[in-house]
């Protein structure tokens, strides 16, 4: 069993939410503007914003993919951490960056739902955190199956909210709330 989470502190995590990531995606201005009053809301509380930019081959550090999306630009001080997985926590600081602020709970948007946002928001259950994924600030890309059936983007975004809403985890709470109902989640994990 993972090690719960002591505290009641919270943190907005923006994974991903960069120009390569993000065109293409389904609702692509209403998620992003989602997204960016999240972390006006988040800030506005004085909750920790943590930004996580994904880096690959077609990501490349600083290029004009890699970068956020215009409207989205971290803070002076705002932590900043860097992945080449699809699970922020892995093989990044992340972790130790949220023991030096004390989070216990992890409010989540970002891109891409099947992909990164998935594995983050597993990866923080099972590191013992309280999650709450923000259900109308994260977005993908329609999907081509094998037999080329095609994965509608809503109906991934959908699958993620309804699942999490429902998932169970001992000693931990996993919860889907909209951007404005955000408010209780920027308090505590109470």
């Amino acid at each position: 069993m993972a090690t719960v989470r002591s505290g009641d502190k919270a943190a907005l995590l923006v994974l991903d939410v960069q120009v390569g990531v993000m065109r293409g995606t389904w609702d692509e201005a209403r998620i992003a503007s989602n997204i960016v009053r999240a972390v006006e809301r988040a800030r506005e509380a004085g909750l920790p914003v943590i930004w996580v930019q994904h880096t690959d081959a077609d990501l490349p550090h600083a290029s004009r993919e890699w970068q956020w999306i215009p409207n989205l630009v971290p803070a002076e001080g705002e932590v900043r951490i860097e992945k080449a997985h699809n699970s922020a926590f892995e093989d990044t600081s992340l972790d130790a960056e949220l023991a030096k602020l004390g989070v216990s709970h992890i409010v989540l948007a970002g891109a891409a739902t099947n992909w990164c946002v998935r594995a983050t928001a597993y990866a923080a259950l099972e590191r013992g955190y309280d999650l709450t994924l923000l259900s109308d600030a994260h977005t993908t890309e329609h999907m081509e199956a094998e037999d080329d059936t095609l994965i509608a983007a809503p109906c991934v975004v959908q699958d993620l909210n309804i699942v999490l809403r429902w998932l169970t985890y001992p000693g931990r709470r996993s919860r889907v709330r909209t951007v404005d109902e955000m408010g209780g989640d920027l308090r505590s994990s109470a």
